[in-house]
């Protein structure tokens, strides 16, 4: 009895050593990384594993899955079918998306207003365009009554790396003008109007703005709310102006749930209802795993994320997923293959 006794401390103490230095490696998305900072904080005191993840841009993430140079990968804007063809080409395993969270990428600014700044759709593409240039032009004053609004020039802002927050934005301005989908398109980096300023990160581009007066660019709710930054209400589809509240942005994804694919790809932009510029953010992952240790501690973290961990996203202003989300995705989850 006393030798078995010792035997399973000896295997638990053992066991205790190899989590504490198994680190999982995983680089991506600024646009999550205030959640999941938070979450490997958390779950690394909880289980002993380490997590090293460099917020680098949802295009870096994605380029880093593809080159296996990860454990796991993170964008804002899902891969592609011709990434997921050279994926599986390179790394003999399909990519699966597993969605960890909702958040709203809003329209922040510097101005010293009274109140929020309205803008319909077609005015926020003209000021992305460069077809609106001030502050005073007509046709923003016209949804802002009351608002003394500045004769000042307006300076674009917008992410100069690859971005899953960018991949979002335009995703939605090219469902609410044909001319940018003709022109710029949609994707984790586009060809910027002349004359716009480009700033690495959401914690760039926030920067920025907090810097130039005058200026407004698109960055993810917790970096503006961080840096105190004022945000617009857009109007939706149903007519209404909406601010990114948490509420909004769930009713966006409950309304959207449709769109999303079995893969789990899927856009949440001009929905029917809610705030009308939320996304999905998904952690990128090989479905075959190499290392049976890794593989495991990822399984884990992932299930433990789509779990307890959706208790975390309010507090840092994301939205957890719906339900019917939650199960589609811990089905994703146990496709996973371990050596």
């Amino acid at each position: 009895m006393r030798f078995l006794l010792s035997l399973a401390v000896t295997i638990a103490a053992t066991s205790a050593i190899a989590s504490a230095q198994l680190q999982l490696n995983g680089a991506g998305a600024t646009f999550p990384y205030v959640l999941y900072s938070k979450w490997f904080d958390v779950y690394s005191k909880k289980s002993g594993i380490r997590f090293n993840y460099q917020s680098i841009g949802s295009g870096g993430g994605i380029k880093q899955v593809i080159e296996g140079t990860v454990d796991f990968g993170a964008s804002d804007g899902p891969m592609t079918d011709e990434q997921l063809a050279e994926a599986l080409a390179k790394r003999k395993s399909p990519v699966l998306h597993i969605p960890t969270t909702i958040g709203a990428v809003v329209v922040a600014y510097n101005l010293p207003l009274q109140k929020p700044l309205r803008l319909t759709p077609a005015v926020l593409a003209d000021i992305f365009l460069g077809v609106i240039k001030r502050w005073d032009d007509r046709r923003i004053a016209e949804i802002n009554p009351g608002v003394a609004l500045p004769s000042k020039p307006i300076v674009v802002v917008h992410r100069s790396d690859g971005s899953g927050t960018t991949a979002i934005f335009t995703d939605y301005l090219c469902k609410i003008s044909g001319y940018w989908k003709q022109r710029y398109g949609q994707g984790t980096s586009v060809n910027w109007p002349k004359g716009t300023l480009g700033a690495k990160g959401n914690e760039g581009v926030a920067g920025q703005i907090k810097q130039l007066v005058g200026s407004i660019g698109y960055v993810e709710l917790a970096y503006a709310e961080q840096n105190k930054l004022p945000y617009a209400a857009v109007q939706n589809n149903a007519g209404q102006f909406v601010l990114p509240t948490l509420e909004e942005v769930t009713r966006a994804a409950e309304s959207s749930i449709g769109a999303i694919a079995e893969d789990l790809r899927g856009s949440i932009t001009n929905s029917t209802s809610g705030y009308p510029i939320s996304g999905l953010t998904w952690l990128l992952v090989l479905q075959n795993q190499s290392d049976r240790a890794k593989g495991k501690a990822l399984v884990d973290f992932l299930r433990w994320a789509l779990g307890e961990g959706q208790s975390y996203c309010a507090a840092l202003h994301y939205a957890p997923l719906p339900k019917s989300l939650v199960e589609r995705a811990l089905k994703k989850v146990g496709q996973i293959r371990l050596p």
